[in-house]
């Protein structure tokens, strides 16, 4: 949630931006609208990251993760679905044959500069020069958090098509990916590419990445859909009634993506706490859940482990499967999901660490 420099320019895709029924007086708007902090209550903000004491919000220890190269990746590329988690919410899926990426960030700092921001706790599991041809890259919004300047000019060139909320390509135009590549989408809207069905689906968030360009651009989730498998991806979002409409309309979910990690009371409306996460993922009818947005950036005040904990109590008192793979870690949807603490161990230990599984998602859930 930094901010930037500089606002973007007009948008090359104007008149769908304002067409849109979520784009109002200026701004895009949330379905289920609160009330924008003031001043005072931003300033109090700010204060805190500034001078309030912070405990254990970055790890003490190097993180566990697991290395990967191309030809690990192609390798295994198959018709089976799998999931790669880069860290954050950068998820490299595996789909039908082909690669997917979710909102990429291989940056060392989630800031507008390379010198200050909130700096990654481990490093990628693979180099952005290193990554193989990638079909398609889905981006929920335009924080830095989940768009990010170096990476999309790094990546662009081996990346089919982008696929953004309204708005958001005028990011990408500027940053030199050629307009034919982006594919900007309202809520709602569904767009097949090959085998894969996209849908832009709703969020209760905001967006901006200078002090001027406020909610200027849209902000979205995702239904991605495989002849196999039924897959959610969450982005940023305040806990809301869109969960369950989603759920009705697209669900059931083989696997949900969510954000679980940087809450805070101060923000309760555009990010859920993992209470609220728990609860959504059973409002879109989710089979497994991938708890996301957690254990690479201190975003926020909480223990940098809080997120894991406290989503692992939840899933055992609702019932429900949940899946931590290590951060690079390849988990197949077709095997038991990986259900290993990494959090709690140091790269020696998490290398000697025996996984445990749960069940295996043998059928596919959805009926597409």
């Amino acid at each position: 949630m930094a901010l930037s420099l500089s606002a973007c320019s007009t948008h090359f895709n104007q008149a769908n931006i304002e067409a849109s029924s979520h784009y109002k007086d200026g701004e895009f708007i949330n379905s289920e609208p609160f009330k924008k902090p003031g001043f005072s209550e931003t300033l109090g903000i700010a204060k805190r990251f500034f001078f309030e004491d912070k405990i254990n919000t970055e790890p003490k220890q190097p993180i566990a993760i697991t290395t990967i190269t191309a030809k690990d990746i192609t390798e295994n590329l198959s018709k089976e679905t799998a999931v790669y988690r880069l860290g954050h919410s950068t998820i490299l899926m595996a789909l039908n044959g082909e690669l997917w990426m979710s909102d990429p960030v291989f940056s060392e700092r989630a800031s507008p500069v390379q010198w200050a921001g909130p700096k990654r706790f481990h490093p990628t599991p693979i180099d952005v020069d290193a990554l193989p041809s990638i079909k398609g890259i889905v981006i929920s919004h335009d924080h830095y958090d989940h768009l990010d300047k170096n990476t999309i000019k790094q990546i662009h060139p081996k990346v089919g098509g982008f696929y953004v909320p309204l708005g958001v390509g005028q990011h990408l135009v500027d940053w030199g990916v050629p307009p034919e590549k982006i594919h900007e989408m309202d809520w709602w809207q569904e767009k097949q590419v090959g085998k894969i069905t996209l849908v832009n689906t709703p969020a209760n968030h905001f967006s901006g990445r200078s002090l001027t360009d406020g909610n200027s651009t849209l902000w979205a989730s995702w239904v991605i859909q495989t002849p196999q498998h039924n897959l959610f991806f969450s982005g940023d979002s305040g806990y809301f009634s869109g969960f369950k409409d989603i759920g009705e309309k697209y669900g059931p979910f083989d696997l949900t993506m969510m954000e679980n990690g940087a809450y805070d009371g101060s923000w309760q409306h555009v990010h859920m706490t993992p209470e609220q996460s728990m609860q959504a993922h059973l409002d879109l009818k989710g089979k497994v859940m991938l708890p996301i947005h957690n254990g690479t950036f201190d975003l926020a005040f909480h223990e940098w482990t809080d997120p894991f904990e406290r989503i692992s109590e939840l899933a055992q008192q609702n019932n429900q499967t949940l899946a931590t793979p290590q951060i690079g870690q390849r988990w197949a949807l077709d095997q038991s999901a990986p259900q290993t603490a990494w959090w709690r161990l140091n790269q020696a230990q998490a290398e000697q660490e025996t996984v445990s599984q749960s069940p295996a998602i043998t059928e596919p859930v959805s009926q597409l």
